[in-house]
């Protein structure tokens, strides 16, 4: 019954033109009538035969996208039907030839909008094994389609196959040119370029735009010149997007004088930025922390006419926030959206970032629910910037929030998220969560790092579960992963806190075989509980093994730094002006000693990374610069007055001697000395009676 409907339609549009033929098959469908391959096959060919290729184009879509369809044919049947029989409903006048190329185009170009590669590629194969000529156009088209679905191996296939077989035209060249740039392989589109002019063409502005951009986006900027001098050598005329893509690949590779250089150049030539070249410049201002300079450029722009777009705010808002401009930041979007441009989800994670820099993580959270207000779903970079603001601040219970969050909305961790999730839980004594996190790591094909290791080590330590921290820290060799010094520090302490010296000088002995230091805590520990278990003789051994085994500084070194702290430092710190000789000595003897018995600790000092050669260095500078206050000349007292500086401060009149005799002087004009109880002693001299010498009898008295 269709098939007999199907003839007297067929018979129908045979005597009118394609067009009306065409709405007389529509409005056929409309009333519910079946087709089958014969009806739509004769529609098909009256269209083509009359060059109606955009209309048998749609037929096509229609039929591919199931919008017409009938249980007398499958799509496959269909067009197995129109390409085994493509001369029975042709036109006498219609070379045969001919007809069946433009049937095969227009299925492989319905295919290819369809997004139906693979058969579109099948088509393009019988195409050219039944010797069809095709257009460049079909080839070119089928090229592009593969290269942008990231089938740029097809498309070489096809490409080398057909080398021989088809005629390329520049645009072939420009499609491959442009796949090999995106995939990094520059050698093959250099061999292109020889090839192309090896067959007498002659690459125009686009290619070489695109070797330019290519070779930038791999790092081989002194190539990407060449090809940009070679175009002006060829009589080619750079246009703004050449221009704007050396421009861009200067600033990546740091050659920023010699990017704003190219960009006079640029306007010397008479050539106005487009919107991509102002982008470029402003975000390297941004980068730089030249905010103004960029709002500078921004002004330009507008006043050239040229608007702004997402990109452009987005670039502000970056260099606003890096500066730690935030408030500045959220006004910009509000004139953003003033300009018909909304806010997209890289806008709101700047916002966020930069408010989650400067702290305030209320206005953060904020912005997160005027996210998703707008219509937006936060990503997994809203999530880990906003995890990693929590986690700075120690808001470990808001980072927590935040992963249950995450889960509700069906978003898989990140390595760095998930890094973060298990330290947040691990301070939260949550350590059945963090080990789920672990887990589910290995399911996100994820693999834990040292670090992750180490803060799940800890917190089974600092619980006391040494049976499973052992546990994690043996699987560590399983995963292919070494321990630090950090972890075997943490299990050598968490044995001690359990008296198992045993297993804590293991790890000690084994530690120091693979090269790493452990650190004084572990000693002092591993000495503490060897003494505590009675293991005298063990724990008289570790002072030796750490002597050897840690790296020391050199005792030149060390010695350099000792003598000019020792001798120097006195020699600035208290002017030769005010100094005695005797000053000087003692000060310098005492700090000698100082220094001499801190190195007594070298092991230590090394074992601390220096940490204790910096206090010691430190308390040195803190106790020498504490005598300055006192010196006159920070008084602005001449230096025969000094005495009146001493005698106000109880400090100088304590210790330290006095020179100037009118300072040992009573009110009676009777000498005196100070004891270093503080009581003063006056000195009497009375002439002896018994004898004619000078002797002299000495009394003191105390008051």
């Amino acid at each position: 019954m269709g098939k007999q409907q199907s003839l007297i339609l067929i018979q129908k549009m045979v005597k009118i033109p394609p067009l009306q033929a065409l709405s007389l098959f529509n409005s056929s469908i409309q009333q519910g009538f079946q087709h089958t391959h014969h009806s739509i096959s004769f529609l098909l060919q009256h269209l083509l035969d009359h060059h109606k290729l955009p209309h048998a184009q749609s037929l096509l879509l229609q039929i591919l996208s199931n919008k017409i369809s009938s249980p007398f044919f499958t799509v496959p049947s269909l067009l197995h039907h129109l390409t085994q029989n493509q001369n029975q409903n042709q036109s006498q006048n219609q070379n045969p030839s001919m007809s069946s190329a433009l049937l095969y185009e227009t299925i492989i170009n319905a295919h290819l909008k369809s997004q139906l590669l693979d058969k579109a590629l099948v088509f393009f194969n019988e195409m050219v094994d039944k010797g069809l000529v095709f257009r460049p156009n079909i080839f070119n088209s089928l090229l592009g389609s593969l290269v942008r679905s990231n089938c740029f191996e097809k498309a070489w296939l096809v490409f080398n196959e057909l080398k021989e077989r088809v005629k390329f035209d520049v645009y072939s060249f420009g499609i491959m040119i442009k796949g090999c740039c995106e995939n990094g392989n520059l050698d093959k589109s250099f061999q292109l370029l020889g090839l192309l002019q090896d067959m007498g063409l002659s690459p125009n502005v686009v290619i070489y735009t695109t070797l330019i951009d290519g070779c930038c986006k791999n790092g081989d900027i002194e190539r990407a010149r060449l090809f940009f001098d070679k175009m002006g050598e060829m009589g080619l005329v750079a246009n703004q997007y050449t221009f704007t893509v050396l421009i861009n690949g200067l600033f990546k590779k740091g050659l920023k004088k010699d990017g704003f250089d190219l960009f006079e150049k640029m306007k010397i030539n008479g050539l106005f930025p487009n919107l991509y070249t102002y982008n470029c410049l402003m975000n390297e201002y941004c980068s730089e922390g030249k905010i103004s300079r960029a709002f500078d450029l921004f002004d330009e722009m507008r006043e050239r006419g040229v608007e702004a777009n997402v990109v452009t705010y987005n670039t502000l808002i970056g260099g606003m926030c890096r500066e730690e401009r935030v408030w500045e930041a959220e006004k910009l979007v509000d004139q953003m959206k003033k300009a018909a441009v909304s806010p997209n989800l890289i806008t709101y994670n700047t916002l966020i970032g930069g408010f989650c820099d400067v702290g305030n993580l209320d206005k953060a959270s904020s912005l997160l629910d005027q996210l998703k207000t707008n219509g937006l779903s936060p990503s997994l970079v809203t999530y880990n910037i906003l995890i990693e603001g929590y986690s700075k601040a120690g808001n470990w219970k808001g980072v927590a929030d935040l992963a249950r969050e995450m889960e509700g909305r069906g978003i898989s961790p990140s390595k760095v998220t998930c890094t973060v999730l298990i330290d947040a839980y691990v301070r939260l004594q949550e350590m059945e969560k963090a080990f789920q996190i672990y887990s589910s790591m290995e399911k996100f094909g994820l693999v834990p790092d040292v670090y992750v290791y180490g803060v799940l080590i800890h917190g089974l330590c600092m619980k006391g579960n040494m049976k499973e921290s052992s546990k994690l820290f043996r699987s560590m060799g399983e995963m292919h992963v070494e321990p630090s010094d950090v972890i075997y520090n943490t299990m050598i302490h968490g044995y001690c806190k359990e008296d198992n010296s045993y297993r804590a000088l293991r790890l000690l002995r084994e530690m120091e075989a693979k090269g790493l230091v452990p650190n004084v805590a572990s000693y002092s520990s591993i000495i503490g509980v060897l003494c505590k278990d009675g293991k005298w003789e063990e724990a008289e051994l570790l002072p030796e093994t750490r002597f050897y085994g840690c790296k020391n500084e050199p005792a030149s070194i060390t010695g350099i730094v000792v003598a000019c702290v020792c001798f120097f430092v006195p020699a600035f710190a208290v002017p030769s002006e005010i100094r005695s000789a005797e000053q000087s000595i003692v000060l310098s003897v005492n700090m000698f000693f100082a220094f001499s018995i801190a190195q007594l600790f070298l092991p230590m000092l090394s074992l601390m990374k220096c940490g204790l050669f910096i206090f010691f260095a430190s308390f040195v500078a803190i106790m020498t610069s504490s005598f300055i206050p006192f010196l006159p000349e920070r008084k602005h007292v001449p230096i025969e007055e000094m005495y009146k500086v001493w005698k106000e401060h109880l400090f100088w009149r304590k210790y330290m001697p006095v020179d100037d005799p009118r300072a040992n002087v009573t009110s009676n004009g009777e000498p005196y000395f100070r004891h270093p109880t503080g009581r003063h002693f006056v000195l009497k001299l009375q002439s002896s009676r018994f004898s004619n010498s000078k002797h002299v009898n000495c009394h003191f008295m105390s008051y």
